[in-house]
């Protein structure tokens, strides 16, 4: 599978409740903070949640 990397890019005070559930599900919590996962709908439809907050790009 295809990996990609989602990065916070933006603070998540003031952000939803649901928005803030979704960055820690993903273990976003500070700004700078990256996982690396395999691209899946799942993952898709958490980045698609919080898309104004995170960057997304393929990861090598």
């Amino acid at each position: 599978m295809e990996k990609v990397k989602v990065t916070l890019v933006k603070s998540l005070i003031g952000s939803k409740p649901n928005q803030i559930a979704t960055a820690k599900s993903l273990g976003l919590t500070k700004i700078g903070d990256f996982i690396v996962h395999d691209d899946s709908a799942v993952l898709g439809g958490k980045v698609k949640v919080i898309s104004h907050l995170v960057k997304v790009e393929k990861a090598n």
